[in-house]
């Protein structure tokens, strides 16, 4: 099915998400109203009115060889998570 979507989405903390999908994985920071979203790719800013469906966002990719050193941050950063939540 070509326009089937699977994700996964981990809370790490109030505010922070990882988000994981079959293109890859990506953190999501803020709540209702604003959220930045950093993944291999670019990132996304969005903020809105919650609850009233109007919303801005605003899209910059990122290029070279930025994609591998962010992947590398990304695991970095997912495994101290991991770390973190088993430790307390």
């Amino acid at each position: 099915m070509k326009g089937l979507r699977v994700r996964k989405i981990f809370k790490l903390a109030p505010g922070v998400r990882l988000n994981l999908s079959k293109s890859g994985g990506s953190f999501s920071f803020g709540s209702k109203g604003f959220t930045i979203n950093l993944g291999p790719k670019g990132t996304r800013g969005t903020v809105g009115l919650p609850g009233s469906g109007i919303s801005y966002s605003k899209y910059e990719k990122r290029s070279g060889a930025m994609g591998w050193v962010w992947a590398f941050i990304l695991i970095a950063a997912a495994m101290l998570a991991y770390w973190l939540r088993t430790k307390s």
